[in-house]
């Protein structure tokens, strides 16, 4: 038994793909400003049924994982900057 039972099944779910449809690269590129706009207006549920197969994306490619983080992270800072103004 591994010592990092989440990160084993973490690998698992990875080499399993995803349960669900999911976006392309292309697709999840055309649609992440929107997916995260209704992320921080309206929770990550409301994001995840307007937009399906974002977060199975997501959760599967680092590199569109990397761009919605960054993008999120980006837009809070902003959200919180403008509210001190």
């Amino acid at each position: 038994m591994s010592e990092h039972p989440d990160h084993d099944d973490e690998l698992v779910q990875r080499l399993l793909g995803p349960s669900q449809p999911e976006l392309t690269c292309e697709e999840c590129f055309q649609h992440v400003n929107r997916y995260v706009e209704l992320e921080i207006e309206d929770g990550a549920a409301r994001a995840d049924e307007a937009i399906p197969g974002m977060r199975a994306h997501l959760e599967g490619c680092q590199a569109c994982e990397e761009e919605h983080g960054s993008l999120l992270a980006l837009v809070r800072a902003d959200g919180r900057a403008k509210h001190r103004d």
